[in-house]
């Protein structure tokens, strides 16, 4: 993969490895990216970043300035995301199932000069552009005329050839967004070098990346899991990527699987449990080029593993990772899973479990864990507060609780917020309840996480409806649909509760872990 090349020079800028270095070492010709029925060189792809590069400065794009990019996972994506960081800008990645009031939020807090948009998403964002007083270029990729820059256009009459800016391994190379489970998220500044270090710990203990293998992965680029596995993993290593612009739907993944043939596969637990649904259902799968499955994004059931290991005959490498990490930071290695633990401690990392006090606990004892690694982000955005909270001194406070036996295996126990992962996507319960609350039969609620009968964790909420309101079916079908409206389909409740009243301290707080106790007595499936 990267070799030993874990000493990175003063003067650095990555895209020279991920780029241009392929074109040096002779690899011009070979398949770089899968996407739909063709697949591009690194030839095209070194030409493609180069024009978008020089592009983005034909319109004024300086360095430091922010490039957002909302678009679905596709070449240009890769062409937008690396011509920025080459030219010193840094491009920050947007979810494409949010709204317009999320992304209004993105465009201030950013103050990005640019936007990079796919057609089919430009309604989403279109209302609240002129909120954002420091945007200065809209490029739209995709067919269609709007009043804005057409991003094939622009591209076409730009030089294919751009040296990297000089940039230093501590200069700001892109952000991602995290959410917290209170206030709004938090731009996450990940430097030149991290990378370098993030990606080759996990390809030393877990993937072992060598030619001939293609790299296939469910997490979209927008998010640090698929970032890393669909742009920083194979183009460090010199391997071919698989894109997949849909939703990665069962049906659509097996047509991937068996079209491009995959060697490792990068999945969430939502996804391998709708793979297996769906097996049993009767759809037929192919995973016989597939040497690694690997499951990021949220905790991996020991019900589910089994299940995936009775049904494919294969072992899922479960890890755990995140947006501030960087990469996956502790995972099971090849042969040696225990179930239900998120693995041992990658190479590179450092790790502590501590009390609330910082105190380092023994073996056995669940509290934060904190690491330290070359690749963990310089902080959050603008958010001075929450940096000095999570990032401290060496050290990076994780928020989640962990144990680790005697044999080195972490077990995951939760987090230290209220925040919820569903489908590999954290979720504020604060953003739920808001929704909620919006819509007129509502008096109050709360959201809490609940599991199913598969393991996974979804959203339950617990609601207080206004006199005159019928709670039943159709009601819950009307919140859900009104949460998907309003706040995204990802952040509609599986499950909705009627109650009379929300437990409460005598201070007013809602006790949310009564509702998490009553949702696991609800039997739900």
């Amino acid at each position: 993969m990267t070799g030993t090349m874990l000493e990175v020079p003063e003067k650095f800028n990555i895209t020279g490895l991920l780029v241009d270095s392929h074109i040096g070492q002779g690899r011009g010709l070979e398949a770089a990216v899968f996407y739909r029925d063709k697949y591009l060189t690194y030839e095209d792809v070194y030409h493609e970043v180069n024009k978008t590069g020089n592009m983005l400065k034909s319109l004024g794009v300086r360095r430091e300035q922010r490039v957002l990019i909302l678009l679905p996972d596709c070449p240009e994506f890769i062409y937008t995301f690396l011509g920025a960081i080459k030219i010193g800008a840094v491009p920050v990645p947007l979810n494409t199932m949010l709204n317009a009031k999320d992304y209004a939020y993105y465009l201030y807090d950013s103050r990005a000069v640019a936007l990079v948009v796919a057609a089919e998403l430009l309604p989403q964002v279109k209302g609240v552009l002129p909120q954002a007083t420091e945007l200065k270029e809209v490029i739209v990729v995709g067919e269609g005329r709007s009043v804005y820059r057409n991003y094939a256009e622009l591209v076409s009459a730009a030089s294919p050839e751009l040296m990297p800016a000089e940039t230093s391994r501590d200069d700001a190379c892109y952000w991602l967004y995290s959410s917290g489970s209170t206030g709004m998220p938090k731009g996450t500044i990940h430097l030149h070098h991290d990378m370098v270090f993030a990606v080759n710990f996990l390809d030393q203990a877990v993937t072992n990346i060598r030619p001939g293998d293609r790299i296939f992965s469910v997490s979209k680029m927008f998010f640090s899991y698929g970032n890393n596995n669909s742009i920083f993993m194979p183009f460090l290593s010199g391997v071919p990527v698989i894109l997949l612009p849909e939703r990665p739907e069962p049906r659509r993944i097996r047509e991937i699987v068996e079209k491009h043939r995959p060697t490792v596969y990068f999945g969430v637990p939502s996804s391998y449990s709708a793979i297996l649904r769906s097996a049993e259902e009767g759809l037929r799968f192919d995973f016989s080029s597939v040497r690694l499955f690997i499951s990021a994004g949220e905790n991996l059931p020991k019900t589910l593993l089994e299940k995936w290991q009775q049904r494919f005959g294969a072992e899922i490498l479960d890890g755990i990772g995140s947006t501030e990490a960087g990469h996956i930071f502790i995972c099971n290695r090849p042969g040696e899973i225990r179930p239900g633990s998120s693995g041992r401690a990658l190479p590179g990392y450092e790790f502590k479990i501590v009390d609330e006090n910082d105190n380092k606990l023994p073996v056995g004892a669940v509290g934060e864990l904190k690491l330290k690694s070359d690749g963990v982000a310089a902080g959050y955005w603008n958010k001075h507060h929450k940096t000095k909270k999570t990032f401290v001194g060496e050290w990076l406070y994780t928020g989640d609780q962990f144990s680790i036996d005697g044999d080195g295996y972490f077990w995951y126990s939760g987090r230290s917020d209220d925040m919820i992962k569903v489908g590999g996507i954290w979720v504020s319960p604060i953003e739920v309840e808001d929704a909620l609350l919006g819509y007129p039969c509502v008096k109050e609620c709360a959201v809490v996480g609940a599991m199913d009968r598969d393991g996974l964790i979804k959203l339950a909420a617990h609601v207080v409806l206004n006199n005159g309101y019928d709670p039943g079916e159709q009601m819950t079908r009307e919140l859900r649909d009104f949460v998907k409206t309003t706040a995204g389909a990802f952040k509609a409740p599986r499950w909705v509760n009627y109650v009379t009243e929300l437990p409460r301290t005598a201070s007013g707080k809602i006790q949310r872990f009564k509702l998490r106790e009553s949702s696991a007595k609800m039997q739900i499936s």
